[in-house]
């Protein structure tokens, strides 16, 4: 081989050595991703960190690191930044789970890079800018919201009967209490506050429908999953399946942890 062909089959080889390192990397397969080994769970309206509780233990067998977003449901800016909070405390990949109002935090803050997936459940998935009551009034209204009772305080909480049988109604009797007990009273401001960002049109998404919910109707719950073209299931549940179906919540969550 004369010195001209040498360098030609060397020029060749090389190329091809880098186009099969391209693909190689292009196809690499999803466990060989960073797997995320952090949690940051945030509740919604009429309720606290504590609804939370029954999911926890699970996540915390798989040995990932949890944290409960306490929000004070005062304004969306507001609560977005006590999430802020909650996820900078975390040390490296994260994701993100949101319940109910709290899926528009989800939306707002999932775009910081340390979050590798977001998930909603039963939740609030607004695009960027978009009224979501006005979104919501397409569907047929759910009958919790005709429990909302207003303190003349500038606050707002469901009354008892709204929230066992409309909020809870698939929950054991004496968790329901006191899940009512520690109900989180909102301002007659947090849902008039609009996500900026919608994170979930460029991070891993996963939905869980409650397929029985009677404070957002699931069909909304179905269009807002279908949108985002989530990883969707779908519970037989009320809406908060985070605490009547718990182990298929948190199931969901540690497969977007990539667990």
């Amino acid at each position: 081989m004369d010195r001209r062909s040498f360098a030609a089959a060397v020029t060749l080889g090389s190329a091809a050595a880098l186009f099969g390192a391209q693909q190689a990397s292009a196809a690499r397969p999803p466990d060989a991703m960073p797997r995320a080994r952090n949690v940051v769970l945030v509740h919604g309206a009429y309720a606290d960190g504590s609804c939370w509780s029954d999911v926890i233990p699970y996540l915390q067998a798989r040995g990932l690191n949890v944290a409960s977003v306490q929000n004070p449901l005062r304004t969306l800016d507001e609560d977005c930044e006590f999430a802020r909070r909650t996820l900078a405390l975390m040390d490296g990949p994260t994701v993100l789970a949101a319940h109910s109002y709290s899926g528009m935090i989800a939306s707002e803050i999932g775009v910081d890079p340390k979050v590798t997936a977001l998930v909603y459940i039963a939740a609030r998935a607004p695009d960027a800018g978009e009224d979501y009551t006005a979104l919501a009034a397409q569907y047929p209204t759910p009958p919790a919201s005709a429990g909302l009772v207003k303190g003349g305080d500038g606050y707002a909480q469901l009354s008892e009967s709204a929230f066992l049988n409309d909020f809870a109604q698939d929950v054991a009797p004496a968790r329901a209490g006191a899940l009512y007990a520690v109900q989180g009273r909102i301002s007659d401001e947090l849902f008039n506050g609009r996500t900026t960002q919608a994170a979930w049109r460029d991070k891993p998404t996963f939905y869980a429908v409650s397929k029985n919910d009677r404070t957002i109707n699931p069909d909304l719950e179905r269009f807002m999953a279908n949108r985002m073209n989530a990883k969707t299931i779908e519970l037989d549940a009320g809406h908060l399946s985070i605490v009547s179906k718990a182990r298929e919540v948190a199931d969901l969550i540690i497969e977007a942890t990539g667990g």
